[in-house]
């Protein structure tokens, strides 16, 4: 057994030795693959992850170019969604844009034949798309995709500007075979790098002599000297001058990154903990110039926005409201009267066009005259129009819970804007008139990411949490009698509160009647009788929901004896946290707590003969509780439960106890109780 292990390895570290990773190059052996070696939960693999960066000088001076190479092998039917490609670019409508260039991609497959054959990528399977004024992305989707086939593709991305560069993904959510990155930077650019995520590869630093040609125009005068006058002649000539540079370089190889993947819950943006590297300018040192430091701070880069004139400049604006304003101030006396009055009043004037943006596109008196903006056009106008009612607010920078975290000082850390108001009084509210069903603080869960960054009107700027103290919270109470014929009938009456409420009104609102009753219905194995809705666009109240049911599946009945859930359709029968270590904090979002109560009026002629153990437990530094009860009196059981997490977050080092506090909950909600006839 050791000799036929021993020759399996040797065979393996042969095919790894004798990789060819050449665009094309595909062998049978990848191609035959069922199984990914060190993973075999994986639906795909990347076998290859190539990246070179590097600079180019031509007659508009540098570009950095960002050439791709992926090769990705497809185990199963899940895996076909990674060889959907998108390719983002800039390419705003005036001034300088991005190009992407040398695009290339194949399918292979294995015939019957057993021949590789190969699929090209044809111009009807790409599709450009704008996502906002600026900004741009091609869509890729693959021929022929098959279960075992390979997909291959390159391309390069030419960029002017040169102070940015993209960053460095290492790992993904499927494994990464073979990683190679390749970053060449002219002396004359110095930046900073800084690992992110969990997973990290240090770079191998080394340097190579380089050198450019500067074609330059030179103004020239000629003395003419001739028979009777002289004089001057003026032209010009060109020449090139032949410059001597260090490129500095960094290459970034490793194997068998392992995936991790983003099927845990609770989770804000998974990309914030995979292993990459961020680049970032902090000084320049052209020849014959003096050094240049970009010493960045939060402060600064505040600064910098509020100058902006698509931002602060904006925030100045006020004449194109102003009729408007005073006929919203008719009758408010307090701070939080003439808040909400025109808090309420830009979220009915102005509609979202669902483009993120800390500037204003097309300036904000437009997006005031044609009822529609971006996030900033429609935050700014809040922010201004408050000002304008001598309220003390100011807009708040925020960083989307898709785009990550900001760790670092810049401008693209941020990609948000929201409104705040200081009360005389104390305290304070945080307002989003882009989102229709938002009352104030209670954000939409987009712009719950931790900090947020409030710029005064001095240009001064500091931190404000986002994150919810309110408690995002659901109340069930439920009735219900068993017939004779062991048959349900019951009344649902449940509370949405705050964040809860926001997220019931935006995912069931737009739709009919006819299906949320059906979705209730398929959720909770129930019959629906009768349906009422209230404060369904009351926002400063909460979403009351009253369902009259029956049922025949909720009471299973055994050998004489009944069995049924204290919580009946309300139970939870899944643990959804599996890992074994979790090296990222659960993001409930907010504080949240859910409170079931259920009465079960007992059928005549029975008896309780076992009931639920009462059960309350909490977690470490009093995160959170799950408290269970169940009774019987005077021929109805009563269960009471209460789950209430204190804290939107919980840190990797409280996951295990995580994890088994929500193992017991599982437990403990599935036990049935047990009636016998008397």
């Amino acid at each position: 057994m050791k000799k036929i292990i021993l020759t399996l390895f040797l065979m393996n570290q042969i095919v790894v030795l004798a990789q060819d990773y050449k665009f094309g190059k595909v062998s049978k052996e990848e191609l035959t693959e069922k199984f990914y070696p060190l993973d075999s939960t994986a639906d795909a693999a990347y076998i290859y992850k190539s990246r070179r960066t590097h600079y180019e000088y031509g007659s508009t001076g540098f570009e950095i170019i960002n050439t791709y190479h992926t090769r990705l092998k497809i185990y199963n039917t899940e895996g076909f969604k990674f060889a959907n490609f998108v390719i983002p670019f800039y390419r705003p409508e005036k001034g300088k844009s991005e190009s992407v260039n040398s695009l290339k991609a194949y399918t292979y497959n294995i015939n019957k034949n057993g021949k590789i054959e190969e699929d090209k990528l044809s111009k009807d399977n790409i599709f450009d798309e704008t996502k906002s004024k600026f900004r741009h992305v091609k869509k890729i989707t693959m021929p022929n995709l098959k279960e075992g086939s390979i997909v291959e593709i390159t391309y390069s991305i030419s960029s002017p500007y040169i102070n940015y560069i993209d960053d460095l993904q290492f790992q993904y959510s499927i494994p990464v075979k073979k990683l190679d990155y390749n970053i060449e930077i002219p002396e004359w650019l110095v930046f900073s790098k800084k690992p992110k995520g969990y997973f990290l590869v240090s770079p191998k630093e080394t340097q190579r002599n380089g050198s450019i040609n500067i074609r330059s125009k030179t103004r020239t005068t000629t003395r003419v000297v001739g028979i009777g006058t002289g004089g001057t002649s003026v032209g010009s000539s060109w020449s090139n001058n032949r410059i001597d540079l260090v490129y500095n370089k960094s290459t970034y190889e490793t194997e068998n990154i392992p995936a991790l993947k983003d099927d845990e819950p609770f989770v804000s943006n998974i990309q914030n903990y995979r292993g990459g590297a961020k680049y970032e300018l902090v000084g320049t040192r052209y020849p014959n110039s003096m050094i240049e430091s970009f010493s960045n701070t939060w402060e600064s880069v505040s600064k910098e926005i509020s100058k902006a004139s698509n931002f602060g400049g904006e925030l100045e604006r006020t004449s194109y409201y102003k009729k408007d304003l005073e006929n919203i101030l008719q009758n408010k006396v307090t701070e939080e009267e003439k808040t909400i009055a025109i808090f309420q009043f830009v979220k009915d004037k102005i509609k979202w066009n669902d483009y993120y943006g800390i500037f204003s596109n097309d300036g904000v008196r437009k997006a005031y005259k044609d009822r529609v903006g971006n996030v900033a056009d429609i935050n700014l106008i809040l922010t201004s129009m408050l000002r304008s009612a001598n309220l003390n607010a100011d807009p708040v920078l925020v960083s989307t819970r898709s785009n990550g975290i900001p760790f670092s000082p810049t401008i693209d850390g941020f990609n948000y804007v929201i409104s705040l108001v200081e009360f005389s009084a104390g305290g304070f509210m945080l307002l989003d008139a882009t989102e229709p069903f938002s009352s104030p603080n209670i954000l939409p869960r987009r712009a719950l990411n931790w900090n947020g960054r409030r710029i005064s009107k001095n240009g001064n700027s500091s931190w404000i949490r986002l994150t919810s103290s309110t408690t995002a919270a659901q109340e069930n109470n439920i009735m219900i009698n068993i017939s004779d014929d062991l048959k349900v009938k019951g009344l649902l009456r449940t509370k949405f509160f705050n964040l809860d409420a926001l997220t019931y009104r935006r995912n069931h609102n737009h739709l009919n009647e006819e299906d949320i009753i059906t979705n209730l219905e398929e959720k909770s194995n129930i019959e629906i009788e009768d349906f009422k809705l209230v404060n369904k666009k009351v926002v400063e109240k909460p979403v009351i929901r009253n369902v009259k049911f029956n049922s025949e599946d909720l009471i299973e009945s055994i050998n004489g004896k009944l069995y049924i859930e204290p919580l009946l359709f309300l139970s939870q029968h899944k643990n959804p946290f599996k890992l074994e270590e979790r090296k990222f904090p659960v993001d409930f979002t907010s504080p949240w707590s859910i409170k079931n109560v259920v009465s079960i009026r007992l059928p005549k002629g029975y008896k309780a003969e076992n009931l639920p153990e009462s059960l309350a437990i909490g977690l470490p530094e009093n995160l959170g509780v799950f408290k269970f009860q169940v009774t019987e009196a005077a021929g109805k059981i009563n269960t009471i439960c209460v789950l209430q997490f204190n804290s939107a977050i919980v840190a990797p080092q409280h996951y295990s106890a995580l994890k088994d506090f929500y193992g017991k909950l599982v437990k403990k909600e599935s036990e049935k109780i047990v009636l016998v006839k008397i």
